[in-house]
């Protein structure tokens, strides 16, 4: 993100907090200008700052979230930008009696290739939506002080990156879960791995939804969008695009025929500050209000709140 925001339009990464030295030369070294704080609060009391992007560890993110904006900041802050929805209810609050931009960086509606996707399933390209498939999955299994294995942090597979396989979904299609189940692999506390299934409701189509999210697989990420009449799929680098592979997106017809799309110089992170920095300055809608959000942490409480245990 540091580098994203150093060279988006409109954008000046002006300063950074850390009590930790070291940590700061990797900043430097690209941003040579950059002015060194020694705390958060410290920051927050700068007035040349206007704007703040929160990297903190989940369980982090609500508390200075909060004091960001009572310190006059806008705010853009790591997903998931609370662990309830009821959090993020508080943060509204706050947002709306400040004035103040305050956003998740949920940075992947801001790719074309994610705008592609809700560009085709809303205008019926593939017919009736019928089934959407979900998964993302990496290996931290020996990483024990790795935030996402700690409860206390905030930790879990949903947490980290159930954000995006419920997300994304909901972004593209504007539905939400009537029916919602959940099983999940718990480890210390935290789900190492989760499968949550749903009947969704787009308007009048329904259509089922499956999600697999794990931190003892292998590396994958796979969406795809089952139509009657066509099929959507987005399988090299759908979350971490030109990170994990190219981005890329397919239009599956009837006759074989397959129409891809490649974004291979989009930089998800640079427009996701872009267009932070266009709302502030044109007053034009954030792509991702925190009510889109707050839905999307609404469908996670939910899948905690029926997952089964399993062993597997």
């Amino acid at each position: 993100m540091a580098p994203a925001i150093h060279m988006a339009k409109g954008a000046e990464l002006y300063a950074l907090a850390t009590s930790s030295p070291e940590k700061a030369a990797g900043f430097t070294d690209f941003c040579p200008g950059l002015k060194i704080h020694d705390s958060y609060d410290a920051l927050l009391a700068d007035p040349s700052v206007d704007a703040v992007y929160i990297p903190l560890p989940n369980h982090l993110h609500v508390i200075w979230t909060l004091k960001a904006i009572a310190a006059g900041k806008h705010v853009l802050c790591e997903k998931p930008i609370a662990l309830h929805a009821r959090e993020i209810e508080q943060i509204m609050l706050a947002r709306d009696a400040s004035g103040l931009l305050v956003a998740e960086a949920f940075m992947i509606v801001h790719h074309p290739q994610w705008q592609r996707a809700r560009e085709w399933v809303q205008s019926g390209e593939i017919g009736k939506l019928r089934h959407v498939d979900t998964a993302f999955s990496f290996d931290i299994s020996e990483a024990k002080d790795n935030i996402r294995n700690k409860p206390e942090t905030g930790g879990g597979s949903l947490r980290d990156i159930g954000v995006y396989t419920f997300g994304s979904v909901r972004f593209v299609t504007g539905a939400e879960p009537t029916e919602l189940q959940a099983r999940m692999i718990r480890e210390n506390k935290i789900d190492s791995w989760a499968h949550v299934s749903a009947v969704m409701e787009m308007g009048k189509t329904r259509f089922t939804y499956s999600s697999i999210t794990g931190m003892r697989l292998p590396n994958r990420q796979e969406v795809t969008f089952q139509g009657d009449k066509g099929m959507i799929r987005l399988a090299s680098a759908p979350f971490n695009a030109n990170v994990h592979d190219v981005a890329e997106i397919e239009l599956h017809k009837p006759a074989m025929t397959v129409r891809t799309e490649r974004f291979p110089t989009a930089n998800q992170y640079v427009l996701q500050v872009e267009a932070f920095c266009k709302s502030l300055r044109e007053g034009t809608a954030y792509p991702c209000p925190l009510e889109f959000v707050r839905g999307t942490q609404v469908m996670m409480d939910r899948a905690y709140g029926v997952a089964s245990d399993i062993r597997l």
